[in-house]
């Protein structure tokens, strides 16, 4: 019996340990901020990316156009008001109010599929979203048009056209840290790397893209989503000093808004809408 319970002993404590360790390399060390308290408002954030055209196609990260119109009809018949970056931030400085039962759409990737089969569903619910590019593949199909909805990513006159019709918010999504290959995890500081070096890795990449858009579009991001959700602690100053006033996670667990409370925006979390989770299995759960 002695044996046993040191094995249990043991066992936990080696768990204990593996917990511990993988928090440290994940968040530099330090605790990461938590976005927002219960007794908030909530806010839910749904995350999408890629839309086909067949149920027998959608997959983890691509649902079908039947699934999005089935998304959008079921927020509108219970009382959901979709809302941007924009009016979470009014909202949290006190400027603005926000609906009684909020809900964000939020796109990552920049896929064309989100404008040809997207799109005109937003238009046809009178419903908002925020696409995230990537300003690398933005660049690349404005420069080599190839408009399928299958591999393509949006080109700038298309960005152009949603910001236009007010429907579509655009944010930053790195102008080319989408990848998860060798040292680097998307955005996430490399094992052994300087705060220095990281720092000005931040800052270039992410930077492009920044002005990239106002070139564009007029318009600067007012947020940065993590590619993978790969997040360190060393990049939530210096995303704040770069003047980002948002951060998007991959972490799904619900959002509450505190007016005066800007914290609340940071590591703000989303539930991935699969082709296995629809808006009302999450927002029912919830």
């Amino acid at each position: 019996m002695f044996v046993i319970r040191m094995r249990t002993v043991l066992l936990y404590l080696f768990l204990l340990a593996v917990i511990m360790m993988t928090a440290q390399y994940a968040g530099g060390g330090q605790e990461l901020p938590v976005s927002g308290k219960v007794g908030g408002k909530e806010l839910p954030i749904l995350m999408y990316h890629g839309i086909c055209e067949k149920d027998s196609d959608a997959s983890k990260f691509v649902i079908s156009v039947r699934m999005l119109k089935d998304d959008l009809k079921y927020l509108k018949e219970n009382g959901y008001q979709t809302v941007t970056v924009k009016d979470v931030i009014a909202y949290v400085k006190g400027e603005e109010d926000l609906p009684e039962k909020p809900v964000m759409l939020t796109f990552d990737d920049g896929n064309y599929n989100n404008y040809y089969y997207g799109f005109p569903l937003l238009k046809e619910y009178e419903m908002k979203a925020v696409i995230s590019i990537i300003g690398k593949y933005t660049d690349l199909f404005t420069q080599k048009p190839d408009e399928n909805p299958t591999y393509s990513n949006l080109n700038w006159a298309q960005v152009k056209e949603m910001m236009d019709s007010g429907l579509v918010e655009f944010q930053n999504h790195s102008y080319n840290l989408h990848e998860n290959k060798g040292a680097r995890n998307g955005a996430k500081k490399r094992l052994g790397e300087s705060d220095e070096a990281y720092e000005k890795v931040l800052r270039e990449d992410l930077g492009l893209l920044q002005q990239e858009m106002q070139e564009h579009t007029g318009y600067t991001p007012t947020t940065f989503v993590y590619p993978f959700g790969g997040i360190s602690q060393a990049s939530v100053k210096i995303l704040k000093d770069m003047g980002f006033q948002v951060t998007l996670s991959c972490e799904e667990k619900n959002n509450y808004l505190t007016v005066g409370d800007t914290e609340c925006l940071t590591m703000m979390n989303r539930f991935l809408r699969s082709d296995q989770a629809s808006a009302r299995a999450i927002l029912e759960k919830l």
